[in-house]
């Protein structure tokens, strides 16, 4: 059987994006979207930005204070500074996805901003008419949204996720079967998702700089300084044998835990710390339950007991405590409304899945996986 066909679109700097036609704002013009900034005094974080913005190192739950030093809103400096209007970024997203569902033989949503379909049988195994459908939905999402966005094309979701992200924005980057060595060759390992600064750092205490290096040392060689199970996933993603699966179907058990403050709280570091005790509890769950999940949810009940969830999707199921630490507290900054006293913050691990579906990091039987670039 031949290779899969995936393909991953992941909407530019997706809320910055909604905002700026909401508002008729010049693209080029610095965007913040987050807490008040209160002048450069203000206390919050930013959830988003634009890209004009992050051409001055502003980035997703940076201090508000810190994006104002670096970028002054008007009349002192050019940044716009504003509050997110939540309501507009899942009716947007709704109608992208509307676009891209009926192009797919399996479609899946895997957050707000991205998606992962399966046109094998759409483009009839045809790789050239997979770009040329890239090509397509790009522009009909433009053209019907005004939304930019960017496409990668690959035989697995690691490959097609990565491929999203080579060209941004507004971008699509093709790798088919055979061109899968030549795209890793030379390619930092930090590039790879799931292998983060702690685990890039050690591989290169070895000598290890590139995917290629730590494929051609082989499983045996490469396991003698980390772990059988990354060796075999190190070369498995070089090989293009990760997971090429597009599920229409999620699986609904999950893992969760919820912390209600004594007195409703404004002040974001505690509630911060709070999520990330969450985080740490449930993760410390899974690995004692010897599984992994590919969603993760951050919950917030805010005075007068509304409440609402907020979720993103990763490539495959981790149980790596950094990574579900890194998409909670953007989820936060790029969800929670600050400026309303919270009652209650909760975590979720969701789409559980056995260990023979996950992949390893270095460190000896400690299981992660491939995040998602967190960033639009």
């Amino acid at each position: 059987m031949g290779s899969r066909i995936l393909i991953h679109c992941d909407l530019d700097a997706f809320f910055a994006a909604v905002e700026t036609l909401h508002h008729d704002l010049d693209p080029s013009i610095p965007l913040i979207l987050g807490s008040d900034p209160k002048g450069g005094k203000g206390r919050g974080i930013v959830s988003t930005c634009n890209y004009a913005a992050r051409k001055f190192g502003i980035r997703s739950a940076m201090p508000i204070s810190e994006a104002w030093r670096r970028c002054p809103g008007q009349p002192i400096g050019q940044g716009i500074y504003l509050s997110s209007t939540r309501g507009l970024y899942s009716r947007a997203s709704r109608k992208v996805m509307e676009i891209l569902e009926q192009y797919a033989d399996k479609f899946e949503k895997a957050s707000i901003d991205e998606a992962y379909l399966d046109v094998t049988d759409y483009c009839q195994g045809d790789w050239d008419k997979a770009l040329s459908l890239c090509r397509d939905l790009q522009n009909e999402v433009m053209e019907k949204l005004g939304l930019s966005s960017s496409f990668g094309i690959g035989p697995t979701r690691i490959l097609a996720k990565m491929g999203s992200e080579e060209n941004k924005p507004a971008g699509i980057h093709r790798t088919m079967p055979d061109e899968v060595f030549e795209f890793f060759q030379n390619r930092p390992v930090r590039e790879v998702p799931g292998i983060g600064p702690k685990s890039a750092t050690k591989l290169a205490e070895w000598g290890i700089n590139t995917v290629c290096e730590a494929a051609e040392l082989g499983e045996i060689a490469l396991a003698r300084f980390t772990s059988e199970r990354f060796a075999n996933w190190i070369v498995r993603v070089v090989e293009a044998e990760t997971s090429d699966e597009v599920s229409q179907l999620r699986s609904r058990k999950s893992i969760s835990k919820e912390h209600t403050f004594e007195q409703d709280q404004q002040n974001p570091e505690l509630v911060l710390d709070q999520l990330s005790s969450l985080v740490q509890k449930v993760i410390n769950r899974a690995k004692q339950m010897n599984i992994a999940g590919r969603l993760g949810e951050v919950k917030v009940r805010y005075r007068g007991f509304e409440t609402h969830t907020h979720g993103k999707s990763i490539s495959v199921a981790m149980d790596d405590e950094s990574v579900f630490m890194r998409l909670a507290n953007n989820l936060f900054a790029e969800n929670v409304e600050l400026e309303r006293p919270i009652r209650l913050i909760g975590f979720r691990l969701g789409n559980l899945e056995m260990p023979e579906t996950r992949q390893i990091t270095l460190d000896s039987d400690v299981t992660t996986f491939l995040s998602t670039t967190f960033d639009e």
